[in-house]
């Protein structure tokens, strides 16, 4: 079963790398990254 769940877990981070990879998809992240790091710093004050 382990052999399966790893082949499973391996299947969905080679999707999510891919997705990451797209242009569009790297705005978003960089969006949400800058959207985070803005809350954090506006937390601290």
């Amino acid at each position: 079963m382990k052999i399966m769940r790893s082949a499973a877990l391996l299947g969905v981070a080679k999707k999510v790398y891919d997705e990451a990879r797209k242009q569009h998809n790297q705005a978003k992240i960089k969006s949400a990254v800058d959207q985070v790091k803005a809350r954090r710093a506006g937390k601290r004050r």
